[in-house]
């Protein structure tokens, strides 16, 4: 079914590639100026996005292993991925239920049990507490009830998803929409996490909307890859997850294809976008290469921080390995010194209040669904905010 999926999809670009046109949404959209730079704005955005709806956190293939763990603070929140005995994902808090530290040191590694530093109070990899130091002289305490305070956690297409609020229970396939079976197809649960990488940016919208907007290609980046992809953009939605297709010239040679042997490294070519905050792209480093970027807000509103995690469906030769980290470097700095630089700068001069607004065309359908979603988000103020994604939200794009 979700080939068939792919396949409507390409034949919707083909089209546009044969008629020389392009998704339009309706109308022009405004987005006021304040929406980037308040932080009253961004600090509810914090908690109603980013505290609410699941967080890629990792991939299935850093933690394969049973007792595999990595723990890593996510918009302030401490967060302790483990697979457990049984080989399932466990996600917690990083917090010791004594007095609040930080249970494991911010990094990646393997441990049947983990030690507070602090007074090292112990817990086991299902978050159970399995001992306290001088336990006899503590005082009397409900074991069962001081063990690690569990996170919602599920593994789809190759991604550990997690939301930072505390409980058990998500409907994680009512948030994805079914777009996790799409995503299946990218193979990102066999591949092998081959390098990661870093980079501080702006507010975090403004970093978004250029993962979502073709429209800048050739400009932008007119040094560095730009003229070889366009400025055309074709967008597939499920619910608030995006895809961003492009409807080459080079589409035009599928129509003397039987559909069935379409290729799937076409099928699968563009953006894929998942709400709130992650791009994945392939690229060709002597054979297929995934850029996963997870993008999170910083210490401010100004400020953004994306995770570049690269992966290969193959482990790398080492000759490749020079290749993949030439690739690296190349998208490293084209997302600092072209992207990010150009959106730090958009992220001052909006502060100057000298425009009230921001604009996004009929052809960047994207950037207007995906402002639509924060707004409808923010509006919703409780704990049940699922129902909002079985609703059509934002402009619809043909």
């Amino acid at each position: 079914m979700s080939r068939a999926q792919l396949i409507e999809m390409t034949k919707r670009h083909l089209a546009h590639a044969q008629a020389g046109t392009v998704d339009q949404a309706p109308g022009v959209l405004r987005v006021p100026a304040q929406h980037y730079t308040d932080p009253g704005r961004w600090r509810r955005e914090v908690e109603l996005i980013f505290k609410r709806l699941p967080l890629a956190l990792a991939f299935s293939s850093e933690l394969r292993e049973k007792h595999a763990y990595r723990a890593l603070e996510v918009c302030g929140f401490p967060v302790l991925l483990v697979r457990n005995g049984q080989g399932e994902m466990r996600a917690f808090v990083n917090m010791c239920s004594h007095r609040g530290a930080h249970v494991v040191a911010e990094g990646r590694g393997q441990a049947r049990r983990f030690m507070c530093p602090y007074h090292a109070w112990t817990y086991t990899s299902d978050g159970e507490l399995a001992a306290i130091l001088d336990g006899d002289e503590f005082g009397e305490v409900d074991r069962s009830c001081l063990g690690l305070t569990p996170l919602p956690v599920s593994e789809r297409a190759g991604m550990i998803f997690v939301v930072l609020s505390p409980g058990e229970a998500f409907d994680f396939d009512a948030a994805l929409c079914g777009y996790g079976e799409i995503l299946d197809h990218l193979g990102l649960a066999d591949a092998h996490v081959v390098g990661c990488q870093s980079v501080e940016g702006p507010n975090w919208k403004i970093a978004y909307d250029g993962y979502l907007d073709f429209y800048h290609l050739p400009i932008l980046h007119r040094k560095s890859f730009g003229p070889d992809i366009g400025n055309k953009a074709v967008y597939d939605t499920w619910g608030p997850h995006q895809h961003v297709g492009m409807p080459l010239p080079s589409l035009k040679a599928l129509a003397a294809k039987p559909e069935e042997e379409w290729p799937m490294n076409v099928l699968l070519a563009g953006i894929w976008t998942i709400f709130p905050h992650v791009s994945i792209a392939t690229f060709d480093a002597d054979g297929p290469l995934y850029m996963v970027s997870q993008l999170f807000p910083g210490a401010t509103v100004h400020e953004s921080v994306t995770l570049q995690t690269f992966l290969s469906p193959e482990v790398p030769s080492p000759a490749r390995e020079e290749k993949i980290q030439a690739q690296m470097d190349f998208l490293h700095q084209v997302v600092q010194d072209e992207d990010y630089a150009t959106g730090k700068r958009i992220g001052r001069a909006l502060t100057t209040g000298a425009k009230p607004h921001v604009h996004f065309g009929r052809n960047e359908g994207g950037g207007q669904a995906f402002h639509s979603w924060v707004d409808a988000l923010l509006e919703v103020e409780g704990p049940d905010l699922l129902p909002l994604f079985s609703q059509a939200v934002g402009p619809r794009v043909r």
